[in-house]
């Protein structure tokens, strides 16, 4: 079925890893695995404070969160990435300013957007910064977009601003024209089932949203994936989902049932040229009646040519853990991005990843370069035609936050023993073991980023769920009983 033809169809039906060998690189060249040991970073750039990180149309150029404002990066020499401009202290001029905890930005041609307060208990404005970058060595504000909603995550497509409204009625998505900077439509989850307004807000947090030719894929955390109609923006409109519990399964959950399998959707893609959606979940290892279930989020792949009824096609896995709790190693899924049949991926210290999932029924892992004592990846995206990949990385203990760069080729490097290696013990003292969790990982089944404190430990908002955090461990794929056993547990 064509893709447009499906999306109508899909519509009304609602409404009633091993390295390979001369791989097909995401840019669409055939490249040789022949030195897969020293696979490594091009460039690092650091930057304090660094999020998420987008690219430009023509690959030269990314923009980077930086908590307190952005900065513009000129990536067009992978081997020497340099700030084009860095802007901080966004809206510093108001008595409650500055705009805090910017985790996300966004472009769309000469329009970028820096957006704020990720969570809800953050002090001072809330809203959208619109920046003009035509000329990005010298980003110019357009205008600001106030809110009275935090602003985890958002998209910019067509000139529409498509923003997380979490805290609002149903936690919605709220549609912005970006010239006129008003609100033009929005959609909630409420809206397609009134049971999930008796489901704890935390649970259905909308988490993040991505929009590609027409269609937003809706990360909705334990309430699933939902893809909606955004042809016309002030109307969107539902054409399907990946469910992953019920409301009535959600009405009197665990403490702790922010952290665990299942659900957990936090990060969803469409691939719109190869009708492939990619669901990535954020999740960890918690103690249950004095033992550890559940365990790190890995990368679902769908076929949604018929949107109505997306098609479970493989589970790309989360590197192993040695300690798979918040507080431990996270190795569990963050931001990816799907083109032209690879899937680029993030797994904070679990590093960053490449999938050829030119057949993804079959995902087939190309590179994989990790050192969870340099880096924690927040995301992983294409960006010069054919040459690297960029990701930028929240930093660790001892080695600052920044923008890396990467080949856009096949190999493995850095210290991927370090992640499942016992820590090393302070003088003096006996090294203890790691904790050890069963039942299953995230994600196995068909059907954050960093807090100080554990989320769902301050009250039932949206600020305290979690993909507002972060964690992970369990390399390898539970079968459907343990998952089974794991949802018979949480009733």
């Amino acid at each position: 079925m064509q893709r447009r033809e499906a999306l109508r169809a899909g519509a009304s039906a609602v409404a009633a890893g091993v390295v390979g060998t001369g791989v097909l690189t995401g840019r669409g060249s055939a490249r040789s695995d022949a030195d897969t040991d020293s696979f490594a970073p091009l460039g690092r750039l650091p930057l304090r404070g660094a999020k998420e990180a987008v690219v430009s149309a023509d690959g030269d150029t990314a923009y980077v969160a930086l908590t307190d404002g952005y900065a513009t990066v000129d990536v067009s020499d992978p081997a020497a990435p340099t700030v084009l401009a860095e802007r901080r202290g966004l809206l510093a001029e108001r008595d409650d300013g500055p705009l805090r905890q910017v985790y996300d930005v966004k472009a769309d041609g000469d329009t970028l957007v820096a957006v704020g307060p990720a969570h809800a208990g953050a002090p001072g404005p809330r809203g959208a910064v619109v920046v003009d970058v035509s000329d990005p060595t010298n980003p110019e504000r357009r205008g600001v977009y106030d809110t009275d909603f935090p602003i985890h995550n958002c998209d910019l497509v067509d000139g529409h601003l498509y923003l997380t409204g979490n805290g609002l009625p149903g936690n919605p998505l709220v549609v912005v024209d970006v010239a006129s900077l008003s609100a033009v439509g929005r959609w909630a989850l409420t809206d397609h089932d009134e049971d999930w307004a008796d489901v704890r807000s935390a649970l259905r947090v909308v988490h993040d949203v991505v929009v590609r030719d027409g269609v937003a894929a809706l990360a909705y955390w334990d309430a699933g994936t939902y893809l909606l109609d955004v042809s016309a923006p002030s109307a969107p409109s539902l054409l399907g989902r990946v469910p992953a519990q019920s409301p009535a399964e959600l009405r009197d959950p665990p403490a702790n049932e922010v952290f665990a399998p299942p659900g957990n959707h936090h990060y969803a893609e469409v691939d719109p040229a190869d009708d492939l959606l990619g669901v990535g979940v954020e999740s960890w290892a918690v103690r249950r009646d004095g033992s550890l279930v559940g365990g790190p989020g890995g990368i679902d792949l769908y076929d949604v040519s018929d949107p109505a009824a997306p098609r479970h096609l493989s589970h790309v896995a989360p590197p192993a853990s040695r300690d798979a709790t918040y507080g431990g190693v996270w190795t569990t899924a963050h931001n990816f991005e799907l083109r032209g049949g690879t899937l680029y991926s993030s797994w904070y210290h679990g590093g960053v990843k490449r999938h050829d999932v030119s057949d993804p029924a079959a995902p087939t892992q190309e590179s994989w370069w990790v050192d969870p004592d340099a880096a924690r990846f927040w995301t992983a995206r294409a960006a010069v035609d054919g040459d690297c990949f960029v990701a930028s990385s929240m930093g660790t203990d001892g080695a600052s936050a920044g923008l890396w760069t990467f080949p856009d080729t096949a190999g493995t490097g850095g210290t991927p023993d370090a992640l499942t290696a016992p820590p090393t013990p302070e003088p003096g003292t006996e090294p203890s073991p790691p904790p050890a969790a069963t039942g299953t990982p995230a994600g196995t089944s068909p059907a954050g980023e960093p807090r100080t404190e554990p989320p769902g430990t301050s009250g039932s908002t949206a600020a305290t769920s979690p993909g507002f955090g972060a964690l992970g461990a369990l390399g390898s794929v539970a079968g459907l009983g343990a998952w089974a056993w794991l949802r018979r547990r949480r009733r």
